[in-house]
């Protein structure tokens, strides 16, 4: 009965996420001290948003960091009513919630620090980088190279992986992040912790290097695909396209679900279809930023407001539509996550 519900519950979850995704994202604006309009309840978020609009980050990395920021608020409001309900007593989730911050701001190149760090770890890479590599790593341009020059894929084929091989460049980049963030935060803490919270921080360094150790495994499983994926070619009964629905679908059948349970997350190709209409929001979007540029060269003030006004709204569709497919993938993997370890401990 249970593995028969996983399909009714993944139905209903995408009928309520896409309900409770409006609810979230079209509620009034919140307003600050003075009573302006902000973008966030936060202010600390709200000043990572401003400082990124005064970067002039690209209209495709400013929609990114607006869901990211916008997921960022949910969990950091969520954790309040947990911390006022006494739930968080360890200071996991206000960890966590730090370290994700942190992670933000690194990312897209706020933290502080230039951002000089090589896409390595010391079981990805073994040798620097050669100008003009693809993906500034020797492993994945070696791969990359083979698969090119095969011939065993047609040019749609080719995009395919090719998208597969910037995602898993992505992961190492966000892993390496995360690892220079964790190292930070300890060597800050290193020398504060009192006798009293010894075991509590001790529980939580733990879990964070649990959480890396779970990354690097992903990450060389992620490898062996695509060096599975350059060899082979794509067979035909491929489930998937997108590399972050695949990485979905492989982390599914890694967590020892049934045949039946595997059979009803192929709901996922309803959000395969949610992450490729992103793509193509943030793909015209940069070419509306593009014509927005032009049309402002030419000075006719009347053709530029037309042409901001569309720029706007596709933006803000742009970024409505990130956080929804953001928050839907974070559930999908909680979901995964959740189910695998139920089955496991039967």
């Amino acid at each position: 009965m249970k593995l028969q519900c996983v399909v009714v519950a993944l139905c209903l979850g995408a009928s309520v996420m896409a309900g409770k995704y409006s609810r979230e994202v079209n509620e009034q604006m919140p307003t600050d001290s003075d009573g302006k309009t902000v973008e966030f309840r936060i202010a600390k978020l709200n000043q990572v948003w401003e400082k990124a609009k005064r970067m002039q980050l690209s209209p495709v990395r400013q929609a990114e960091l607006h869901s990211d920021l916008k997921i960022q608020e949910k969990d950091e409001l969520q954790w309040k009513k947990l911390k006022v309900e006494g739930l968080d007593e360890s200071g996991e989730k206000e960890a966590q919630l730090r370290r994700n911050f942190n992670v933000i701001l690194a990312k897209y190149g706020m933290d502080g620090k230039r951002d000089t760090r090589p896409l390595e770890s010391n079981q990805l890479k073994d040798h620097d980088a050669k100008e003009g590599d693809t993906f500034d790593d020797p492993r994945l341009d070696k791969l990359w190279n083979k698969a090119e020059s095969s011939g065993k894929f047609s040019s749609e084929e080719l995009l395919s992986l090719k998208r597969e091989f910037q995602h898993h460049k992505d992961k190492i980049h966000e892993y390496n992040i995360l690892m220079d963030t964790v190292n930070r935060v300890e060597e800050v803490h290193k020398n504060v912790i009192s006798p009293l919270e010894g075991d509590v921080k001790e529980h939580v360094l733990h879990q964070r290097h649990t959480d890396l150790k779970q990354k690097m495994r992903d990450l060389n499983q992620g490898f062996e695909r695509l060096r599975k994926l350059s060899h082979e070619g794509f067979t035909e009964d491929s489930e998937f396209q997108e590399p972050r629905v695949i990485e979905l679908w492989e982390s599914a059948k890694r967590a020892n679900l049934s045949e039946d349970e595997l059979d009803s997350l192929k709901e996922l190709r309803h959000f395969e279809t949610k992450v490729e209409k992103h793509s193509h929001y943030k793909e015209q979007l940069e070419l509306s930023h593009q014509k927005l540029r032009h049309v402002e060269s030419l000075g006719d003030k009347e053709h530029i407001k037309r042409n901001q006004e569309k720029y706007n709204a596709l933006a803000e569709k742009t970024r409505e539509m990130g956080y929804k497919m953001k928050k839907h993938m974070q559930d999908l993997s909680n979901k995964i996550s959740r189910d695998g370890l139920q089955h496991n401990e039967l």
